[in-house]
């Protein structure tokens, strides 16, 4: 199955964008873009959530509404810069399950270290939500995908605030074909640089929500 691409097309969404990237934005609005960022791309990526008809009563009628069907959603924010967007994600889905996967890049291989895992052992029928700011290499999100899969996950979103067209076709390589998986962003942006940042970007996504160092 090809990957699915969204990218946020709206007024609102680049005014938000704009203000983040600038480095002179402080942390505690940083953190507020970034959840409100979060919600309306959550907007687009719950759009084939699983609903089932559920009979009810209004004040003046009985009717037939949809709610969401089993099992909940399971959403996976990537430490520790995929925690800013935690918040606004269940803002939009109060009712999803959280797990944790930890993950960093080497500065100096580039390759992604796992020192954090807490997942379900089953994800069959779940449908996942992975949560990470900046998609650039692509390679976390490829170790994030394999493990959602290990446990049985076959359908996956990941929702990132800015991707590297270079990050996007490694996943469209090397994510497996059975899995249903798509990538909602706010922007797709120019390339990486030779230390794999994304250009323009917004700098280091940890870093400028929590202002601490890795």
């Amino acid at each position: 199955m090809t990957m699915h691409l969204t990218v946020l097309d709206h007024p609102l969404v680049d005014h938000k964008l704009t203000v983040l990237r600038d480095k002179n934005t402080p942390s505690n609005i940083f953190r507020e873009l970034v959840s409100e960022l979060v919600t309306l791309e959550a907007y687009e990526a719950t759009h084939d959530l699983a609903v089932e008809d559920r009979p009810i009563e209004t004040p003046v009628a009985s009717a037939t509404g949809r709610h969401l069907a089993g099992p909940r959603p399971m959403v996976v924010p990537i430490l520790r810069a995929g925690l800013g967007m935690l918040d606004g994600m269940t803002r939009l889905l109060p009712t999803a399950e959280v797990g944790f996967l930890g993950m960093r890049r080497d500065e100096n291989t580039l390759d992604i270290i796992t020192y954090a895992n807490r997942l379900p052992d089953d994800l069959t029928d779940r449908q996942c939500f992975l949560l990470d700011p900046m998609l650039a290499t692509g390679g976390t999100l490829v170790a994030a995908i394999k493990y959602l899969k290990e446990r049985g996950a076959k359908d996956i979103t990941a929702i990132d605030i800015l991707a590297a067209p270079e990050g996007l076709d490694r996943l469209e390589k090397e994510v497996d074909p059975s899995i249903d998986f798509k990538v909602v962003v706010c922007a797709v942006d120019e390339k990486l640089n030779d230390k794999a940042y994304i250009i323009p970007g917004l700098g280091d996504a940890g870093d400028r929500l929590y202002g601490l160092a890795e």
